[in-house]
């Protein structure tokens, strides 16, 4: 339910142009904009100085503003906004002046159509933040915040708390893939990070999503390195991701995507150095494509190289759900902690993809009533409960919630406040903030999503007494199982799926048990307990090995 609407400023005087620009970003289907007209050059700065604004188009010549001059106080009006000229077929040379001046793009009106308005928008946003948005990441800032956190509570080594604080190693890529028609080539952005190489070799997801960067994805593989640690696992942290929305590809681009994705990033990965998985907007299928590009260039199959592939091609029994049902035996556990039945409890669970859809099957097979889920399309509220396989055959059919008849329509906003016992966040970061903290009514909140609560937001929690289970602790069942699919690859075996869930529930405990014992012990609110227990494992390691050369 995120709003992923493009704000695009036109500054157009020509009334004509005016509707036809805004006719052709309506028929873009890989475009979310809204337009916002503006007839002259002084109406535009107003609207820039009001803020909100993502994208200019620039006609330069307006009433009240004329060629470079006008391009000057746009840029000087906002200059970190993208600025794409809009120009006639006299004025190519003055349109080319201003892309040396600093606009991103420019097109011939005469000449416009959707795919090339489309790409130019689309390329322009993707340059700018890459240029100034790549590091600085509210996610990243989260992850860091909470690290220094830890390590000012644990009186951490200056010099260790320096080496952990940014990624080992990062790679930064754009690359092209072909569309369906054969005549467009995408160029996308993609990243893979490696933050601590100390520990084994490095694991963590893959994930496509319009709103990936650098940041974001240095910020998960911190948080996979601690997820790791608290485990006891012999892993690093890592992450990947491609700054691109899956859901407007089909199969066939998905899989160019993926295998060009691979080939760009061969040299970091491999069985024994960096292991990818599934994440967000990512699969099976798309682990299975990985494998094989893998496997091509190497002139045999590796199968270890991912993790979180379909089980005939060595995947493991119980990996698609590891996140939910790992979640699920978290929340059980914090009940028992709290003394919370289980039984007839109201539970809210939001985001319904992989990890949400079985959050909230495992949470009713424990007893709980699912009062409300919510997905990107909409949300849904029952007091009498929500039947949890009806709705995962419905996302089935229909991609998503939206539609659902049996259920009242309710925002984001409304779902998070929701009265509950049981909230699990399975969807983005930031989700709870100090904004709505205080508006949250739950005894448990679960965070099967990275990064959905901020600092300040524990802080108003903690006050009120909702027992937190933090990401790096309640979605660590998806890199347990993708730590047994690479101890069943590498060595040839195969566990039945009860001792797969048996040894996942059985690591998962020892995490809590050690992170509660943590908490009591040194007066800290669970989410820094976790974080204390996952870095000191990191620092042994590292005092262990020294330091090289």
């Amino acid at each position: 339910m995120a709003d992923q609407t493009v704000k695009v400023l036109l500054v157009e005087d020509n009334p004509l142009h005016m509707k036809l620009v805004e006719r052709l970003i309506d028929s873009e289907p890989q475009l979310q904009c809204s337009v916002d007209p503006a007839a002259n050059l002084a109406d535009g700065l107003a609207r820039l100085a009001a803020g909100g604004i993502d994208l200019v188009l620039l006609d330069l010549v307006l009433p009240d503003s004329q060629e470079l001059e006008t391009l000057f106080r746009v840029r000087a009006a906002a200059p970190d906004t993208p600025v794409v000229i809009l120009t006639a077929m006299d004025d190519l040379k003055l349109a080319a002046n201003a892309v040396e001046a600093g606009a991103s793009d420019f097109l011939v009106k005469s000449n416009l159509n959707a795919v090339a308005l489309g790409r130019a928008i689309r390329y322009s946003l993707a340059r700018a933040r890459a240029r100034t948005a790549e590091w600085d990441s509210p996610m990243f800032r989260l992850a860091q915040q909470q690290f220094l956190k830890a390590a000012q509570i644990m009186e951490l080594d200056d010099n260790i708390r320096q080496r952990l604080l940014f990624p080992q190693r990062t790679q930064v890529v754009s690359f092209p893939f072909f569309r369906d028609d054969r005549s467009q080539v995408e160029t996308v952005f993609g990243y893979r990070v490696q933050h601590v190489l100390t520990m084994g070799p490095t694991k963590g997801g893959v994930r496509y999503h319009e709103d990936v960067d650098l940041g974001e994805v240095a910020a998960l593989a911190t948080w996979m390195t601690w997820k790791c640690a608290l485990m006891n696992l012999p892993f690093g942290g890592a992450k990947g991701g491609v700054r691109v929305d899956p859901t407007g590809l089909s199969r066939h681009e998905l899989q160019r995507l993926t295998r060009r994705y691979t080939t760009e990033i061969i040299d970091m990965i491999g069985p024994d150095k960096d292991i990818p998985a599934p994440d967000m907007g990512t699969n099976e299928q798309v682990m299975a494509w990985m494998m094989d590009t893998y496997s091509q260039q190497a002139g045999y199959s590796v199968p270890t190289v991912v993790t979180g592939k379909p089980v005939v091609l060595g995947g493991s029994l119980g990996r698609r759900e590891a996140t939910g049902r790992g979640l699920v035996y978290m929340i059980e556990a914090a009940a028992r902690h709290s003394g919370l039945e289980l039984q007839g409890a109201p539970a809210v669970v939001q985001g319904y993809g992989n990890v949400g859809s079985y959050t909230a099957k495992f949470l009713e097979e424990a007893g709980a009533k699912i009062v409300a889920v919510s997905d990107v399309s909409a949300g849904l509220y029952n007091p009498k409960g929500l039947p949890v396989q009806a709705l995962m055959d419905y996302v089935a059919e229909h991609r998503v919630l939206k539609g659902y008849p049996e259920a009242d329509a309710i925002t984001n906003a409304e779902l998070l406040e929701t009265k509950c016992d049981v909230l699990a966040l399975a969807a983005l970061q930031n989700q709870v903030t100090a904004e709505n903290a205080d508006r949250v009514d739950c005894k448990i909140l679960a965070e099967g999503a990275n990064g959905p609560t901020t600092l300040e937001a524990d802080e108003i929690l903690n006050e009120k007494g909702t027992m937190i289970v933090p990401d790096v602790l309640g979605n660590a069942g998806g890199v347990t199982v993708s730590y047994f699919e690479w101890v069943q690859g590498t060595q040839n075996l195969t566990w039945k799926l009860e001792e797969i869930n048996g040894r996942l529930r059985e690591i998962m405990l020892s995490a809590f048990e050690r992170t509660v014992a943590r908490a009591a012990r040194d007066g800290l609110d669970m989410r820094t307990a976790a974080l204390v227990e996952g870095v000191q494992r990191v620092t042994d390691a590292k005092l262990l090995r020294g330091l090289f050369p």
